[in-house]
């Protein structure tokens, strides 16, 4: 009975990897509403000025959300302009999460 208890606590909690990239996402919504003035903006989507280290380049946040959407099929789309609609980025990244897209 204490492994079937077990089990059904195990697989009930919500999977940590799609709990983190829904709220990044959710993040990423809420700066996308805010002005190119704001620093948290900037830091976002702007690019780094000067060398960059040698080896492979380090992976940014718009390159995580990117990844993100991918797995949820928005393929080659404009995230920022598609967080504007505040209704249809909700309905994107909840019912990802709801469905499961998001790959473990």
């Amino acid at each position: 009975m204490y492994i079937i208890l077990r089990l059904i606590d195990l697989y009930s909690s919500p999977n940590i990897v799609r709990v983190i990239k829904s709220r990044r996402m959710r993040w990423a919504g809420h700066v996308a509403h805010m002005g190119e003035e704001r620093g948290v903006y900037r830091v976002l989507v702007g690019k780094p000025e000067g060398r960059r280290p040698l080896g492979r380049p380090r992976r940014r946040w718009a390159d995580n959300i990117r990844m993100d959407l991918q797995e949820v099929g928005c393929v080659h789309m404009d995230w920022i302009g598609l967080a504007q609609d505040r209704d249809r980025w909700r309905t994107l990244v909840s019912g990802s999460v709801k469905r499961g897209e998001f790959l473990d």
